[in-house]
């Protein structure tokens, strides 16, 4: 269980002090936080749990949250950030996620477009990110993390096989570090997307991070199904997709690696 006072005492000087709201048992901490916002929770708002027994992943997928072994969290932000960007949230998110853990447990993390945290071929975590605008500025955003810490079973039937940071670790990783690590680093990448550059720097360390959005030979799944070979990110934050048929600017969906490589007559530059 987390220790809230030493909590408190560690985030005193930062915009999440005297903001922490914890629950043992939720449904989902994204949906906490998302009502919260709408009741004018401010800035820095974090909300955690032991447990969520409705935990959400994107596109309304089921997040498997047992009691004591992950990470569920999710914090509230309001800053001037324009629509356009909001794309570059749960990639700053994934960012913000890996730095944590290589904090708390000194792993390596594989960021997999648009949310899912990887460990080798294994899902240790996920971001959902869930904003609502106002004349085209950011009105509020809620990022949500869940990160796999201390599982050691897993669900044979998830299209990623799952892993979790003990496992890969063979360390027992401490949740309130981990949080603590997690929002610092939420603080800093959140605040760097006002930067007039984000657009910029945001997918290109997200590159140096991830081995999935260049040249990878992925499958594509949701409104802009296709095959092809990952050509980068655009200023957006969208996965550029080099196909048979040409380029694909990828907006939503998911990617998967080939069970089989395609065979194609054509070059890949």
């Amino acid at each position: 269980m987390f220790d809230l006072v030493a909590m408190e005492k560690a985030l005193a000087n930062t915009i999440y002090a005297g903001r922490l709201h914890f629950l043992p048992t939720t449904g989902s901490t994204n949906s906490d936080a998302m009502a919260a916002a709408r009741a004018g929770a401010p800035h820095g708002a974090v909300f955690f749990a032991d447990e969520q027994t409705a935990g959400r992943g994107r596109g309304d997928h089921a997040w498997q949250s047992a009691a004591g072994q992950g990470l569920y969290v999710s914090v509230l932000l309001r800053f001037p950030l324009p629509a356009s960007r909001l794309p570059l949230l749960p990639l700053a998110g994934g960012l913000a996620a890996a730095e944590a853990i290589r904090v708390a447990s000194r792993l390596t993390v594989d960021l997999r477009w648009p949310n899912d945290l990887l460990i080798g071929a294994r899902k240790t975590g996920g971001i959902l990110a869930e904003a609502q605008t106002d004349a085209g500025l950011l009105s509020f955003a809620v990022i949500g993390v869940g990160i796999n810490v201390h599982q050691r079973n897993f669900d044979p039937a998830l299209s990623t096989h799952g892993t979790s940071l003990d496992l890969e670790s063979g360390r027992t990783t401490d949740r309130q570090q981990l949080l603590i690590a997690l929002l610092a680093s939420l603080d800093r990448e959140t605040r760097g997307l006002l930067d007039p550059g984000a657009g910029k720097s945001v997918p290109a360390r997200l590159e140096q991070t991830s081995t999935w959005v260049r040249g990878r030979e992925v499958e594509v799944h949701g409104p802009q199904a296709c095959i092809g070979v990952t050509q980068g990110l655009d200023e957006r934050g969208f996965l550029l997709v080099r196909t048979a048929g040409g380029l694909v600017k990828v907006q939503t969906g998911g990617i998967r690696a080939l069970a089989a490589p395609a065979r194609w007559d054509i070059e890949y530059n």
